[in-house]
């Protein structure tokens, strides 16, 4: 299988630094950003989107693909980033994947699947239960019992899904689901999770340095435009977003990002403890481990 290096954790965790610093010292890689909201153009500040510098010093991927009214998807972004990959690998470089997002890292590396969706069958099979949600149960059941097992009876809409994935691909839905089951790579994955004992005060000072440096004129210029759903509810911008509509108070604003910056690592780091293949390194040993590895 072919190298991919990875550098994973919570945010304000240092992995854009250490990514740096692992692409000085080797000299072959290829950063890929594995991140739902740094593929939106103008989303910089509040992204903590590397710097003009960083991105002259080494290619990076997977940045500022998208205007802010886009959507984005998981499946979209595993597409779009698993080919990067594949062009990063066609000119002998290594790609070194960095990111917080755990939902987005796993689509990438790997061999999971997204199932098909048709609004037409979707709206069809709404339509034929909407009264009876106890028999699209039933129906479920008779053709896929593990995922009738999984879906609460009442639950309409995941019992559609799932009818609406069997008529679409002739499979079972919970074929679908069982590959997130198994933590298995479709490259030779060698990484590292960082998570620093200092991070809440990490996160302090990084939510101090982008006010700084113009959250709130950023989010006031993108105010206006018809956000996607993902862009306008962005650690951020969302609070940005409040206080330009008078709904918060611009002297609360640091508090209220940075409070819910650090729930948002809580959630990033618990998702990554359950990776056994990241390893949790001091910088140092990341940094050694990964310019070390043989490409």
């Amino acid at each position: 299988m072919p190298l991919a290096l990875a550098i994973v954790g919570p945010t304000a965790a240092g992995k854009s630094l250490l990514a740096e610093q692992v692409s000085e010292r080797r000299g072959d890689t290829e950063i890929v950003a594995v991140d739902a909201f740094t593929v939106y153009r103008g989303m910089d500040i509040g992204t903590a989107k590397p710097t003009v510098a960083a991105r002259r010093a080494v290619r990076h991927h997977m940045l500022d693909v998208l205007e802010p009214e886009e959507a984005v998807s998981v499946q979209w972004f595993q597409g779009e980033a698993r080919a990067a990959i594949r062009d990063i690998h066609a000119r002998g470089k290594v790609p070194l994947l960095v990111g917080g997002s755990g939902l987005y890292f796993r689509a990438v590396v790997d061999d999971l699947r997204f199932p098909p969706t048709n609004a037409s069958v979707r709206a069809r099979l709404e339509g034929d239960h909407a009264t009876n949600p106890a028999a699209a149960h039933r129906v479920l059941r008779a053709a896929d019992p593990a995922a009738a097992e999984r879906i609460d009876p009442n639950n309409l809409r995941r019992i559609v899904r799932a009818l609406e994935v069997i008529e679409l691909t002739g499979e079972r839905f919970s074929s679908f689901s069982d590959t997130w089951e198994e933590w298995k790579s479709i490259y030779d994955l060698q990484a590292v999770r960082v998570n620093p004992a200092d991070l809440d005060d990490r996160i302090e000072r990084r939510t101090s340095a982008m006010l700084i440096a113009g959250l709130l004129d950023e989010a006031a210029g993108l105010h206006e435009r018809r956000l996607s759903r993902t862009a306008r509810q962005a650690i951020g911008y969302a609070e940005a977003f409040a206080v330009l509509d008078g709904r918060a108070d611009a002297r609360e604003l640091h508090d209220v990002i940075a409070r819910r910056t650090r729930r948002y690592a809580r959630r990033q780091a618990s998702w990554f403890r359950r990776d056994e293949r990241a390893r949790t390194v001091e910088p140092e040993d990341a940094l050694a481990t990964l310019v070390e590895t043989p490409a």
